[in-house]
């Protein structure tokens, strides 16, 4: 009796062990080549992984290597496909880390393949050799496996520049912003306006001397505005009224001001030009020229 009783916690403690074992991510058979471009196949270092021990001394990454690893996943000493496995590495420095993808088939058998140009800015700056970790996992009750694997030392080309990438843009304070805006259109220059004023003064005295030539009556002056001072004095001023509203918008009016005033005084115009020619009319008829 003593004996079975000494025997059953022995007995539960080795079955935790086994079914622990048999639920838990690692892998086996993993091989790690880092060789040089240009280098036959198979010319490369290679170095053997294990799931518990890393490699004593980094592994060099040059500016023109390709690092392949090789390794089978596992789940309880059998392989399997995992739901996830990647090769992380980690800066020891800032902690940055960047995770690549095993591609892994039913089988378990997965590979992944690095060089220089697919890692980050940070890495290839860092002065002490990167951190590579081997993340393995998927669903279930199966404990993942993360565990150190190797030292990757990067070393550059000191002739090949570091092209590095403009920073992100970010939502935050930007610098204050000042709006240049085009500046209004400006009249001719006053040299052109004064040539034509003195063109258009100019030719008054010949208007005025053709207009006595055709035999324009003055006299009719007195008459006309007893007969209908208000059309002739409104139709008169009117005319005067738009070319005062056309020099405003030359000088200092914009279109939106010299409009409505324009609407207003060419309806003045039209209303008492009308009144005028029809008394001018009932001159030349009664035979008054």
């Amino acid at each position: 009796m003593r004996l079975l009783h000494s025997f059953i916690p022995s007995l539960l403690l080795s079955s935790a062990y086994v079914v622990s074992a048999a639920s838990s991510w690692s892998f086996e058979d993993a091989t790690l080549t880092v060789q040089s471009k240009g280098a036959g196949v198979g010319a490369g270092a290679k170095e053997k992984l294990s799931p518990s021990t890393p490699l004593s001394k980094p592994v060099a990454l040059g500016s023109t290597d390709s690092l392949k690893m090789l390794l089978t996943t596992t789940n309880g000493k059998k392989a399997r496909q995992p739901h996830q496995a990647f090769l992380t590495l980690t800066d020891p420095t800032t902690g940055l880390e960047e995770s690549f993808v095993l591609s892994v088939k039913e089988s378990g058998r997965g590979k992944v393949d690095l060089t220089q140009k697919d890692l980050p800015i940070q890495f290839l700056t860092s002065s002490k050799p990167i951190v590579a970790s081997i993340v393995i996992g998927s669903f279930g009750s199966s404990t993942p496996y993360k565990s150190k694997v190797f030292d990757l030392s990067v070393t550059r080309d000191p002739n090949v520049p570091l092209a590095i990438p403009a920073k992100p843009i970010r939502y935050a304070v930007e610098p204050e912003i000042h709006h240049i805006f085009r500046t209004d259109p400006r009249s001719p220059p006053k040299i052109i306006t004064l040539v034509f004023a003195a063109v258009v003064f100019g030719a008054l005295p010949a208007l005025f001397g053709v207009w006595a030539t055709l035999g324009a009556n003055v006299n009719h002056l007195s008459k006309a505005l007893s007969n209908a001072p208000v059309s002739h004095a409104l139709f008169f001023g009117s005319i005067l009224a738009m070319e005062g509203i056309f020099f405003m918008y030359y000088t200092s009016w914009n279109l939106f001001q010299t409009l409505p005033a324009a609407a207003v005084v060419a309806s003045v115009a039209f209303l008492s030009g009308s009144r005028a020619l029809s008394e001018v009319q009932e001159r030349r008829l009664a035979g008054l020229r």
